[in-house]
C-alpha cells in the first residue's frame, strides 16, 4: 500500500478540485449574458445546474460507492470533471456550458466518498486528523479558487477557466488512480434504481424552487408547484424507502439521534458559511460612493476572503487532535460559537476593511471546525458498510443549508435596495438584516450541537464482501 501521507495528500487535492468549481465562474457571473449572447436568467442556470448536479449525485455516488469502491466512483466523478470541462471550454453558447457546469457539479461526491476511503484504509490513529483536513478542503478550494479564477479572468479568455479545471481533474484523476487504494469494504444487494430516481426528483424540484424563487416569484405557480411537489415526492420516496429490503439510504440509520441532530446542525452551518460567502464580497466590492461598500476590485476582495480557507487548512491536525481527546462533538460546539463570534463581531464593526478581514477569519475558523466534526459524529455512529451513502447525505444537507442562504440573503439584498445609477445596490439594512440570518443560523447550529449525545459503535446492517 503506498504510504498513508500520500493518500490524505491526493484525497485531499481531490476535494481542493471538487469544492473549487463552485467559485469557478463568479467572476464571470455577471458578465455571462453578454459571453453567452443569453438572457440573465438563462445564464443564472450555470450556476443553478451545478448546485442540482451536487446535491442529486452527491447521496446516489454514496450509496454507489459502498457498493462498488468508493475509488471506482470516485474516478467516475473526476472523469465527468473533465469531461464537463472540456464540453464548457469548447462552447461558445449557453447548453454547452450549462451541461459542462452540471457535469462538473457532480464531482462534489468525492470529499465525502474521500472521508469514507479514509476510514476504510488508514491507521485509526491518523483517521480523525485525516478527516478534518479533507473536510476544511469544502471551504480551502472555493477561497483559494476565487482569486485564481479572478486572475484568469482579468487577464485571458473566460475559456481558459474550464481549460484548467480539466488539467486539474486529469492531475487528481492520475493521482487517485495511482496512489489511492481500493478499500476492500462492499456492501452487498442490490442497488435501488427507484430510490435514486425518486430522490433526483425530490431534490430538483426543492432546490429549484428554492434557487429561481427570487427570480419566479415566491408566489408564483413554478415555484409552488416545485416546491410542494418535490416535497411531496421525498414524503413519498420516504415511504418507500422504509418499505424495502436495500433502500438507497438506510432512513432509520439517518434517524438514529446523534446522526439526525448532525445533519440539522449541517442545514444551520451551511447557512450560516454561506450567508458570509454571499454578504461579504458585496460589501467590500460596492463603490464607496454608495455609502456601504469599500469599493475593492473582485481580485482585492478575494483576496481578504482568501485566509479564512487558510485558517481550516492549518487548524485541521489541530482539530484531528481535538476530537480524538475530546470527541468530536466538541468540535461542531466549539466551530458554532467561532460562527456566533464572527456575525456577532460583525454587527459592532463593519466600518472598516479590517473588520471584515477578521471576521471572515473566525469565520474560517468555525467553519474548520464545525466541518470537521460533522463526518466524524456521521461515522462514528452509523455501520462501517453505510459510511459513503450518510456522509453523502450529511454533504446534502450542508447543500440545503447553503442553497437556502443563498435565496435568502440574495432576497434580503435585493428587497433592502435602492437606486445608485443604472442598477439597484443594497442598503445598510439589507447587510445588517443578512448578518442577524447568519448570526441566527450560528445559535441554532450551536443548541442542536449541545443536545448530540454520546454513542457507542454502530452495527453493521449489511455483510461486507471482500474486494
Amino acid at each position: 500500500m503506498p504510504p498513508q501521507g500520500a493518500i490524505i495528500a491526493v484525497l485531499a487535492l481531490a476535494g481542493l478540485a471538487s469544492s473549487f468549481m463552485f467559485t469557478l465562474v463568479v467572476p464571470i457571473q455577471a458578465k455571462l449574458p453578454e459571453l453567452l449572447g443569453a438572457s440573465r436568467e438563462d445564464t443564472a442556470w450555470v450556476v443553478t445546474a451545478t448546485l442540482l448536479a451536487a446535491a442529486v449525485i452527491t447521496p446516489i455516488a454514496g450509496r454507489l460507492g459502498d457498493m462498488y469502491g468508493k475509488r471506482r466512483i470516485v474516478l467516475v466523478l473526476l472523469a465527468a470533471l473533465i469531461l464537463g470541462s472540456v464540453i464548457a471550454a469548447l462552447s461558445q453558447g449557453i447548453i454547452g456550458v450549462i451541461i459542462g457546469r452540471a457535469l462538473q457539479g457532480a464531482v462534489t461526491g468525492v470529499i465525502p466518498l474521500g472521508i469514507s476511503i479514509l476510514r476504510d484504509v488508514l491507521h485509526e490513529d491518523r483517521v480523525d486528523s485525516a478527516i478534518a483536513l479533507i473536510s476544511a478542503t469544502l471551504g480551502v478550494g472555493g477561497a483559494l479558487g476565487l482569486p485564481i479564477s479572478a486572475l484568469i479572468t482579468e487577464y485571458s479568455d473566460w475559456h481558459v477557466l474550464f481549460w484548467m479545471a480539466a488539467g486539474l481533474g486529469v492531475v487528481v484523476f492520475t493521482l487517485v488512480l495511482w496512489i489511492v487504494p481500493e478499500s476492500v469494504l462492499r456492501t452487498a444487494g442490490r442497488f435501488d434504481f427507484i430510490g435514486a430516481a425518486g430522490l433526483a426528483i425530490g431534490l430538483i424540484g426543492i432546490l429549484l424552487a428554492i434557487s429561481r424563487g427570487n427570480e419566479w416569484g415566491w408566489g408564483a405557480p413554478p415555484t409552488l408547484a416545485l416546491g410542494l411537489g418535490g416535497l411531496l415526492v421525498l414524503l413519498v420516496w420516504g415511504w418507500y424507502e422504509l418499505r424495502i429490503a436495500e433502500p438507497l439510504l438506510d432512513l432509520r440509520v439517518a434517524a438514529r439521534r446523534p446522526v439526525l441532530l448532525t445533519n440539522i446542525a449541517s442545514v444551520a452551518m451551511g447557512f450560516s458559511l454561506f450567508a458570509s460567502n454571499v454578504a461579504y464580497p458585496q460589501l467590500l466590492e460596492l463603490p464607496v460612493e454608495t455609502g456601504v461598500g469599500f469599493g475593492l476590485s473582485l481580485v482585492a476582495a478575494s483576496l481578504i476572503i482568501m485566509p479564512a480557507g487558510l485558517v481550516m487548512m492549518v487548524l485541521s491536525p489541530f482539530s484531528g487532535r481535538l476530537a480524538s481527546t475530546v470527541g468530536p462533538k466538541v468540535l461542531l460546539v466549539l466551530g458554532a460559537i467561532a460562527l456566533i463570534a464572527a456575525y456577532g463581531f460583525t454587527l459592532l464593526f463593519s466600518s472598516e476593511v479590517w473588520h471584515i478581514f477578521v471576521a471572515n477569519i473566525l469565520i474560517g475558523v468555525g467553519i474548520g471546525f464545525g466541518y470537521a466534526g460533522m463526518p466524524m459524529l456521521i461515522m462514528r455512529s452509523v455501520p462501517q458498510s453505510e459510511t459513503g451513502a450518510s456522509n453523502g447525505l450529511n454533504a446534502l444537507f450542508r447543500s440545503l443549508g447553503t442553497s437556502i442562504a443563498a435565496a435568502v440573503i440574495g432576497a434580503v439584498l435585493a428587497t433592502y435596495s435602492v437606486s445608485f445609477g443604472d442598477t439597484q445596490v443594497p442598503t445598510n439594512t439589507a447587510f445588517t438584516l443578512s448578518f442577524f440570518l447568519g448570526l441566527g443560523a450560528a445559535v441554532v447550529a450551536f443548541v442542536v450541537a449541545l443536545f448530540i449525545p454520546r454513542h457507542g459503535a454502530p452495527q453493521e446492517r449489511h455483510p461486507s464482501l471482500p474486494d
